[in-house]
Formats: structure tokens, sequence, C-alpha cells
């Protein structure tokens, strides 16, 4: 197995243990080098790549980015901070997880989103858990497993099929889940009934990350949310310049 990182990833995990309720661990989302040295900067213990902020940055459309640039870009924004970096890498591009886990350690991320749909269409949970534990299996601690819950996105919006799936996914070895798109009023019961740490997805224009953190949230990311707020202030700015 490729060996790269372990600190960080040590330290990276770390960072969701004994967090208390109205402090959640809050990673932003760089799109390059150059925003993740903003956050990092800014004091941020660590970082999230947003794989659809990274398509945004080098033209893709969300999902259609290669496998190689995904991983490219993800090394650089690795590249350009001294904090660990987890990086959303969808639903693997379809690599085996032995090559997907070397993939994410030569590109230096400490952990990795992945996801339980393929373009909208929920996969079955007891073969997704399986593949799940295959990247656990290469990736040994080295790696941080977030494996997001698309119910919500794509199913039926039903917390308790949430649930289910989050603990095959925990049995299988994933260290937190992500039930993207879950309800604000839904996160309680999501907490109540998901064993380890839970990813929160918040807008900016939508409650704080401290009254995320009473609801449930261990860890809060934005998604592109950051990524679509910068383009929209360089809009703004480049409308000033005509």
């Amino acid at each position: 197995m490729v060996s790269y990182g372990v600190s960080k990833a040590e330290t990276f995990r770390a960072l969701h243990r004994g967090r208390l309720p109205d402090e959640p661990l809050v990673l932003p989302g760089p799109w390059d080098a150059a925003s993740a040295r903003v956050f990092a900067d800014a004091g941020f213990p660590a970082l999230a790549t947003p794989s659809a902020g990274v398509a945004a940055s080098l033209g893709y459309a969300d999902g259609a980015t290669p496998a190689d640039e995904m991983f490219a870009a993800v090394a650089r924004i690795v590249r350009a901070v001294d904090v660990p970096v987890s990086a959303d890498v969808e639903g693997g591009y379809g690599l085996a997880p032995k090559e997907l886990v070397e993939r994410l350690l030569e590109a230096g991320a400490v952990g990795c989103n992945l996801e339980d749909s393929n373009e909208g269409v929920l996969k079955d949970p007891a073969e997704h858990a399986d593949w799940l534990a295959e990247v656990r299996g290469a990736a040994g601690d080295q790696l941080f497993i977030n494996a997001r819950v698309d119910v919500f996105a794509y199913g039926d919006a039903d917390a308790e099929r949430a649930i289910e799936r989050a603990a095959r996914y925990v049995a299988a070895g994933a260290d937190c889940v992500y039930p993207i798109g879950a309800p604000i009023d839904v996160l309680p019961l999501l907490r109540a009934g998901i064993q380890g740490p839970v990813n929160v997805f918040a807008r900016l224009d939508g409650p704080s990350v401290s009254e995320l953190g009473e609801l449930g949230a261990t860890r809060v990311t934005f998604g592109p949310g950051l990524q679509r707020w910068a383009t929209e202030a360089l809009r703004d700015i480049a409308a000033g310049l005509r």
C-alpha cells in the first residue's frame, strides 16, 4: 500500500472527536490552490474540496470532470496548504477500490467523499456497503471516509431509509455519514439514529454553523456554495469595471 500523509490523516480524524454541540468542525471547500490558501490563512484547521466547485474551476459541468483532472486539481490544492485536505471524488470514477485509494493518497488527500448514487439514481445499499468495505480495507487508517447518503437528494426523502443506509456504511467502515440535502427539521432524528460523526450541508443564507451543530452536525461543509458566491462577487466587480 502507498503510504502518504498518515500524520495529517490522524490529525484530520481527531478533529471530528469531542466536538461541542455548538462548535461543529467547519470545512470550507476550496476549488483551486488560491482559494485553499485563503481558507488556510484564515485559520481553518482542515479543508474539503467540493467536486462541483472544482469542476467549475476546470470548465466542466458538475459530474463531468475526468478522473485524472480531478486528482490533479486535488494535488494542487494539497500542495498549496499545510492543513489536511479531504477530497470529494464523487462515486469513485469507476476505479477499483485499491486504485481509488492509491490515487487519493498519491494526491495527498487525507479523506474522501463517496456518493451512494449514480447519475441521480440511488445505488443498492448492500452492494455499496460492500464496495465501501473494500475501500476501507485498501485504505486502512490512511483515509477518512465520508459516506454520502443521497436519499434526500435523489430518493424518497425518508429519514428512516437514510438511517438504514447510514448504518450499513458505518458497519462497512465509513468514518462519517453525509445525508446531503436533509431538511433542517430532520437533523435531530438523523443525529439520534446515526452512529458516529454526521456531515451537514450548509447554505450561506441558512442556519448558522452553531445552529447546525445544535441540531446534530458534527461537521459542516458548503459544497460548491463558496465557489459560486465568489463567482457572483467577481461578476459584480466585473460589471463595475465596464
